[in-house]
């Protein structure tokens, strides 16, 4: 595929950040198990990585204000886009020696997502997109999976875990999902999980409690790979309301109906 210069930029700073991040995570499973020395650890890598893209990204594109996890809001003096970065998804994933992270960048102009990378540096995928212009995993062209029933579909979920989410209504969402599906996922990393939905790999995906840094990229991909997401609502508020379902035309909503039933009507 031929890239733009603009998707040239996300890409190669995603790749430097992918790069620093391999080499900490070589480290990570040599040190003590404790949480203040992985925990540290993994913060340290984090925060490595965010310097890196914030440089990059501003040495390419001055002015562009940022929405990052560690630094949050930074105003920019074009006030028109703003990159949305979060350097390391999937932390607890990368502390435990698992290979299921990814850096995740997108570009907002006017408000509407226009690009987006997402880079999984220990299996070496790359997904790339632009407004308009199709979704990629390593250059190859993605499509959501064509699967119109949920009883055939494998679906990706968050799951709330200490300190976060309501632990009693996912239960709920969970058991009424497991009754109409396949089967159900939990990588860890919500921007692989949209990532894998664009890829066709996962036929939907629900979750709550997110920041706008887990999911923007994500949207982009699956929109472009001829998916459909929305807010738990059912509108398109996914930013702000860190809620998300997504799948297929079909399957989005049906999912969308599974998770919002109430368990009283099983």
């Amino acid at each position: 595929m031929a890239r733009s210069a603009l998707l040239n930029v996300m890409v190669q700073a995603a790749m430097k950040a992918g790069r620093s991040l391999s080499r900490d995570f070589g480290e990570v499973q040599n040190l003590q198990v404790s949480m203040k020395g992985p925990g540290d650890y993994v913060s340290q890598a984090d925060r490595k990585a965010e310097d890196i893209l914030f440089a990059e990204l501003s040495k390419a594109r001055p002015g562009y204000a940022f929405l990052m996890e560690e630094r949050g809001m930074i105003a920019g003096d074009d006030d028109q886009h703003r990159w949305i970065v979060d350097p390391l998804d999937g932390t607890t994933n990368f502390l435990h020696g698992i290979p299921i992270f990814s850096i995740s960048i997108a570009l907002e102009r006017q408000g509407q997502l226009v690009a987006a990378v997402i880079y999984n540096p220990a299996m070496d995928e790359l997904y790339t997109t632009e407004r308009g212009g199709g979704a990629f995993m390593n250059d190859r062209r993605l499509r959501v999976a064509g699967r119109s029933k949920l009883t055939d579909c494998v679906i990706g979920c968050g799951v709330p875990h200490l300190g976060r989410g309501q632990h009693g209504n996912f239960l709920v969402e969970l058991r009424n999902v497991m009754a109409e599906v396949s089967g159900v996922r939990r990588l860890g990393s919500a921007a692989l999980d949209l990532a894998y939905v664009a890829a066709g790999r996962m036929d939907g995906f629900w979750e709550t409690g997110l920041s706008a840094w887990d999911i923007a990229a994500g949207l982009l991909l699956i929109r472009e790979a001829g998916g459909f997401v929305s807010d738990m609502d059912g509108g398109q508020d996914m930013l702000e309301a860190g809620s998300l379902v997504a799948g297929n035309e079909v399957i989005q909503r049906a999912l969308l109906k599974a998770v919002k039933k109430p368990l009283s009507a099983r």
